[in-house]
């Protein structure tokens, strides 16, 4: 893969990082992303989000910032609020024009983030995601749980990306900002910016990763069953986000017609001159009819509170310490 700058159109580069117990990969971190990106032409700035750690990680950031001067800026999460809330509170403090993404324990390569940059504004994209080809990872804990991931992902979202749970991602910042992330949504973010952008603005591109040479794997076989679950909360945002009442709506209608069938079939038994009264199909069509009532006025609760919820647009999902403010025109770094 070639790493090498290339001539970028001009921009403002901002680097989002949520870190979590990873003291001893702070230093190296900060320390590969400034090699990697010491030729790069353009302003940039390195935010790394401490997702309530415990370890140290917090002060091994400040020294980092400290010495390495404001266009390091670490933001202390108040506890853990994981990954997903981490990355939104990158994102939200990010002043750049494009915006990478990327885990920092230094199995993604700081290197590839210019070749990312490059095919995002050269071929006018709006988000680049990485494709690690080549995974340093366990068989068992990793490569399978997320094999199975990605499959899944793309049977339910249509999106044809191979490795979705790839963090290296280049995204265009005025169209990534369009997009709240809540819950572990981290993993559906192309998805969610399907909801905003074309997939035909979305590409994918090769891109290294190395084995886990210092602290622990926050992954196991069982986020498997949480990307289930997620990819369910996806399907419903993404066909019906807008239109909740057709949800539950249709699905009152079609209980409610298998009720009113019931009751209307027990009905002519009864002007027949049969006994309906001790039949269990009586008790299944009033609550089918019932139920089908119940889903109706679900949807328009639903219509209602969905708007009152998003609309507000001041809603995050997670609470961050006081940050020193920083001067904008003095917290990037230059090559000099």
């Amino acid at each position: 893969m070639d790493h090498a700058p290339t001539s970028f159109p001009s921009h403002r580069l901002s680097i989002v990082v949520p870190m979590y117990n990873e003291v001893d990969n702070v230093e190296p971190f900060v320390t590969a992303v400034h090699e990697a990106l010491d030729s790069y032409p353009h302003p940039w700035e390195l935010i790394i989000v401490n997702d309530g750690s415990r370890d140290g990680t917090q002060q091994a950031l400040d020294k980092q910032a400290q010495l390495r001067g404001p266009h390091v800026r670490p933001i202390h999460l108040w506890r853990n609020f994981r990954q997903t809330a981490a990355m939104q509170a990158g994102i939200d403090a990010a002043r750049g024009d494009v915006i990478v993404t990327l885990d920092g324990d230094l199995q993604n390569d700081p290197k590839d983030i210019p070749s990312l940059v490059d095919k995002l504004l050269k071929d006018d994209l709006d988000l680049v995601a990485g494709w690690r080809q080549n995974r340093q990872d366990a068989f068992i804990l990793r490569k399978i749980p997320s094999r199975i991931a990605n499959r899944l992902i793309r049977r339910i979202t249509g999106l044809e990306f191979q490795d979705l749970g790839c963090s290296l991602k280049a995204y265009r910042a005025d169209v990534l900002k369009r997009v709240r992330l809540y819950g572990e949504m981290h993993r559906f973010i192309p998805a969610w910016m399907a909801t905003v952008t074309s997939p035909a603005r979305m590409s994918e591109v090769p891109v290294s990763h190395h084995a886990r040479t210092a602290g622990e794997s926050k992954y196991g076989i069982s986020r498997t069953l949480r990307v289930v679950l997620d990819l369910l909360a996806v399907n419903f945002f993404l066909r019906f986000a807008g239109r909740p009442g057709h949800f539950f709506g249709g699905m009152g209608l079609g209980v409610g017609l298998v009720g009113t069938l019931i009751l209307s079939y027990l009905g002519v038994l009864k002007l027949l001159g049969e006994s309906i009264g001790g039949r269990p199909l009586l008790w299944l069509g009033f609550f089918c009819v019932l139920g089908g009532l119940q889903f109706l006025t679900t949807g328009v609760l639903a219509e209602l509170l969905i708007r009152i919820y998003y609309d507000r647009g001041d809603v995050a999902p997670y609470h961050t310490s006081h940050t020193a403010p920083t001067s904008d025109a003095d917290s990037w770094h230059r090559r000099t």
